[in-house]
């Protein structure tokens, strides 16, 4: 018997029933072949020999594909666990995914103590065991079968999660004298895993609850060539040096308080300056694109996200509610679109307002565990940068285009040039994960991937990847040293405006449903901020830096003329702050420069005779003195004007 495969060129080929993915990159050429880590079929992913019975859709992924890294790491993940139980033959293991860098496995040792000494042992055991070339072979089996063999083990977090599984639908996978419960798919054999490094330790509760026992959480990383290894230790001291976390704290941007709680960043002033700066800009961009500013609260009744669907999908991430003496229950604001749907429906509107398009930096809540808290890029409390657009079916296009526009003017401005956009669609094999009628979801999807490709975007498709309301678009940015990073989305709804039951009058005098569509440039400013503070090592462009100038006088008696510089500077719109400290000048610019200031006017006497200034810029030292207003000029001319 024959099947029909179509490959990920649309090309169609016979092959005989029971082909096997790897087999079908053989006749496409022996390199394939040779590199080829994983499949997917019909949107499955799946193992390279394993038998496909039926016609089929058929993509091959190899390391340069998402996909093939996914699967390497998560074979990775086995081989460590296979490692780890050789020198703690006793640990007990809950669940070893991939991650975006890398794999982790959740860990209990029990009474005896994981020590980070023995990284380079488990290394080593790891390329031993990799150097066999164990195949990664996959077993069906019953629920009853699994059960008894993970209770002789005594691998109580397997049983857990043996309970919340279907019959007919488990799978155990073995490579060398190791075995675990899993879905798979895996790598061919464990030979193409060539360099290893773990990484790190971090404590991890069970499940990602907090009443659950908490594992030892083992992260690590795994390459087929040691060359890959070799650069991604040096980005990975690159990101060290660029930590937001480290720099936030040199740069005085911001702070944590134990007090104040987990996860709920303090803005110095420093850091308050930037974030206004960003909010400026963005707010003038947007007012000259017709958005209108609107506020909500940051807190709602409970009633408003059951209507929204907010509270039945992301119920158990948000803050517990708060009960008045009226037995009214209210809640820390989680999202803001929902508050944005009952501006909408505040009064009676027509097909020829529409476009609305409301703004809001509005502050939002959602109680994240205390081991996935980082810095400022998963806080408890952050500021999103939202507007939600309601507009007519023959307007979404445009609108959603108008978008893309703003976002590609902001990564211009912000010198983000090397991304790529990610459509991330609905999963029709699991309807029950979204709302709304497919008819809607077709032709949403339709209009972003239009969209798009109108604006010429470089463009990825994700399938079930799409947010429970609706598709979207998110542009994944490359920051300096190469880290990709999820910044700015773009999603289209047409289930929100059903929920709420949003009208406009239309030309035919009948009520419409319109369009609403969810956008963030900026994500989240905290979040932005951070990646900022990343990509630029903390050099921020001139018209961004907290501090642009800094005056420094020689000693106290140029102080009056320092003054008089520095007011002259704010009259121009320019920020300067002055240091008239009685302390030696060489360590005033030392401070400066760990400040990353990017000017700094040296004022001594020659500077007050003359009435000019000494100028030291960022990175290239002493540029010599000049009158004032020749050095306002050279600052406005470099000044982004937004």
């Amino acid at each position: 018997m024959q099947i029909t495969i179509t490959l990920a060129d649309q090309t169609k080929k016979i092959f005989p029933k029971d082909i096997t993915c790897l087999s079908i990159a053989q006749s496409i050429s022996d390199k394939l072949a040779q590199k080829i880590l994983v499949a997917s079929v019909n949107d499955t992913l799946w193992d390279i020999e394993r038998p496909i019975t039926q016609d089929a859709t058929v993509k091959l992924f190899t390391w340069d594909d998402a996909e093939g890294k996914n699967t390497f790491w998560h074979s990775s993940a086995h081989l460590m666990a296979e490692a780890l139980l050789h020198f703690y033959p006793k640990a007990k293991l809950g669940i070893g995914p991939p991650i975006a860098q890398g794999f982790y496995y959740d860990i209990d040792f029990g009474k005896e103590t994981f020590d980070i000494q023995n990284f380079a042992a488990i290394e080593k055991k790891m390329l031993a065991l990799a150097s066999q070339k164990n195949i990664f072979s996959r077993k069906n089996i019953s629920k009853k079968e699994a059960i008894q063999y993970f209770e002789k083990k005594k691998e109580k977090y397997k049983l857990e999660l043996l309970k919340n599984l279907q019959d007919g639908q488990i799978t155990l996978y073995t490579q060398g004298n190791f075995t675990d419960l899993c879905k798979g798919p895996h790598i061919p054999h464990t030979g193409s895993i060539k360099a290893i490094k773990l990484l790190n330790v971090a404590g991890a509760y069970w499940q990602g609850n907090e009443k659950n026992q908490q594992l030892t959480r083992l992260y690590a990383i795994t390459f087929p060539q040691k060359k890959e290894l070799q650069n991604y230790l040096t980005v990975l001291e690159e990101a060290k040096k660029r930590d937001h976390r480290t720099i936030g704290k040199n740069l005085k941007l911001f702070t944590f308080s134990q007090k104040v709680g987990m996860g709920l960043p303090l803005w110095l002033p420093k850091g308050a300056v930037l974030r206004e700066k960003l909010i400026k800009f963005l707010t003038k961009a947007q007012n000259e694109r017709g958005y209108s500013p609107v506020v909500t609260p940051h807190i709602a009744k409970k009633d408003l996200y059951v209507t929204s669907g907010h509270d039945a999908k992301y119920g158990a991430d948000a803050f517990q509610p708060i009960k008045t003496p009226h037995d009214e229950l209210f809640m820390l604001k989680p999202m803001n679109c929902p508050h944005h749907c009952e501006i909408y429906q505040s009064e009676p509107r027509s097909y020829k307002e529409l476009p609305i398009r409301l703004s809001e930096f509005g502050t939002v809540y959602r109680y994240e565990q205390h081991g996935e808290l980082h810095g400022l890029t998963r806080v408890r409390g952050f500021t999103q940068d939202d507007a939600h657009i309601f507009c007519r079916p023959d307007q979404v296009k445009e609108e959603f285009k108008k978008v893309i526009d703003l976002v590609l003017y902001i990564f211009d401005k912000l010198k983000f040039q090397n991304f790529t956009a990610q459509i991330s669609l609905h999963d029709p094999q699991h309807p029950e994960k979204y709302i709304g009628k497919t008819a809607n979801w077709l032709q949403a999807e339709a209009a972003i991937q239009q969209a798009a490709q109108e604006k010429y975007l470089e463009t990825t498709t994700k399938l079930g990847e799409a947010a429970f309301y609706g598709p979207k678009l998110d542009f994944m940015v490359k920051d300096a040293i190469g880290r990709s990073w999820q910044m700015g989305t773009v999603q289209l709804d047409y289930q929100l405006p059903e929920k709420f039951q949003l009208t406009y009058t239309g030309k035919d005098n009948t009520k419409h449903r319109p369009v609403m569509i969810h956008r963030a440039p900026f994500g989240s400013l905290e979040r932005f901020i951070a990646i900022l503070i990343e990509h630029t090592a903390g050099n921020f462009p001139l018209w961004l830096a907290p501090t642009p100038v800094i005056v420094l006088t020689v000693s106290e008696k140029y102080n009056e003329y320092a003054q008089k510089v520095c007011t002259a500077l704010k009259k121009q719109q320019i920020d300067a702050n002055l240091d008239d400290r009685n302390e030696k000048i060489g360590k005033k610019i030392r401070e400066a420069a760990i400040q990353k200031i990017p000017y700094m006017l040296i004022i001594g006497e020659k500077e007050t005779k003359d009435h000019t200034v000494a100028v030291r810029k960022k990175g290239e030292g002493d540029v010599g003195s000049m009158e004032l207003h020749f050095f306002v000029k050279k600052l406005q001319e470099e000044f982004y004007i937004y």
